[in-house]
């Protein structure tokens, strides 16, 4: 874990030199900057529901954090091999997206336009479906309405 400015190594990173424990199968990081997890969050949140929940259940259970890092290496897993997929897939779609979103200081509003063409992509190419969570039934989700701007 590093911590930039952990107070008693000024200017340095201070990495946990305390290995994970060797009965946990090992995970990559997801390697993303907020931005493209931003873009893909809906997509994540919806693809790794299952995952999610597990985790948030096993949170609950017992707030120990060693106690659920088997469900959060699963969810970290799913989250990378959505972001495989949609590059593999949406790669240029994703790219605006995104990089719009850093543009714009994330504001999802600021950029329906390339969200639209980037949605569109997910749903020929990968058959996913961009639902946010809590909006009404009664109507269009926010990103399919027209004018997007």
């Amino acid at each position: 874990m590093v911590n930039p400015g952990y107070k008693h190594f000024k200017g340095e990173d201070w990495v946990d030199p305390t290995p994970p424990p060797s009965d946990l199968p090992h995970v990559e990081e997801v390697g993303a900057t907020g931005a493209p997890l931003k873009s893909a969050s809906f997509v994540i949140g919806s693809m790794c529901k299952e995952y999610n929940e597990d985790f948030m259940l096993c949170k609950d259970e017992d707030r120990n954090p060693q106690h659920c890092l088997r469900e959060g290496r699963k969810v970290t897993r799913c989250a990378i091999d959505v972001l495989e997929k949609i590059q593999a897939n949406c790669r240029d779609e994703f790219r605006a997206h995104w990089q719009c979103l850093d543009d714009k200081n994330q504001m999802f509003g600021r950029c329906r336009v390339p969200e639209k063409t980037y949605n569109e992509c997910l749903f020929k190419s990968l058959g996913w479906k961009k639902d946010i969570p809590f909006a009404p039934t009664n109507k269009p989700q926010i990103h399919e309405r027209t004018p997007l701007a």
